[in-house]
């Protein structure tokens, strides 16, 4: 059983979340929740993400596994206002996601998840955290993506720094640490990566909204954020390009 009730909000950022990774993912249903955890095609990036089942208008499950096409479900959800309250139930006898917004009932086929594997979250030693408005971050990606494919982020004992570099042109984003909300890094570090997928990691993130940084020397990128009112949580890994002598 797996009877649910939403705001369109919430179940837009699960979407917006996880599809700029995969076009399927495996939602792990349980009574305190869902969560899923995913891998792109290229295996450069990762997603974890966890929601609370009182992030939920109404919440009722047994354990499950349910396979779901992403791309489909945006669709549905296109046709969601903001606030509208979309209804959510697995009919076991048809193997379909029942997706109800207003008068409008779309029952979906899920998808098998045997040949969905379980993808295990790497246990990376990262030395140094910067804490970054969303809005300070997303304006220097912004910036980055008019110039290059990827960009450096560095970060110090004193702050935080993004630097993209094209043929002409350079970009640098830096912010001493009275402007960041937290900081604490015992050295220096610097590592280089795409700009599409970092991009693409922060852009659920609004306003004064903080972004959790999380890095080492040419190690992988962690990203930390809230979504769903702070009833949820998402952790991305971002693997370095490694820049060659």
């Amino acid at each position: 059983m797996f009877n649910a009730k939403v705001k369109s909000d919430i179940l837009k950022g699960i979407i917006d979340v996880t599809s700029p990774l995969v076009n399927e993912a495996k939602f792990n249903i349980t009574s305190k929740g869902i969560s899923l955890r995913a891998v792109d095609p290229a295996h450069v990036a990762m997603v974890d993400l966890e929601i609370k089942k009182t992030a939920f208008e109404d919440y009722k499950s047994d354990e499950m596994e349910l396979g779901i096409d992403l791309d489909k479900l945006s669709g549905i959800m296109r046709l969601a206002n903001s606030g509208d309250i979309v209804s959510l139930e697995y009919d076991e006898k048809s193997n379909r996601l029942i997706v109800k917004i207003g008068n409008l009932v779309r029952k979906m086929g899920l998808i098998d998840t045997a040949g969905m594997p379980d993808s295990k979250v790497p246990n990376l030693d990262l030395p140094a955290t910067a804490v970054v408005k969303a809005s300070e971050l997303s304006k220097g990606v912004r910036a980055s993506e008019a110039v290059s494919d990827h960009l450096a982020l560095n970060i110090d004992k004193d702050s935080f720094e993004l630097f993209a570099e094209g043929d002409t042109d350079t970009v640098n984003l830096k912010l001493p640490k009275d402007l960041l909300v937290k900081l604490n890094s015992p050295g220096k570090f610097k590592s280089l990566f795409s700009i599409d997928y970092f991009s693409n990691m922060i852009k659920p993130v609004k306003g004064e909204d903080p972004i959790t940084i999380s890095m080492g020397n040419d190690n992988p990128i962690r990203v930390d954020f809230d979504i769903a009112e702070k009833k949820g949580h998402v952790t991305y890994l971002l693997a370095p390009r490694i820049e060659s002598e």
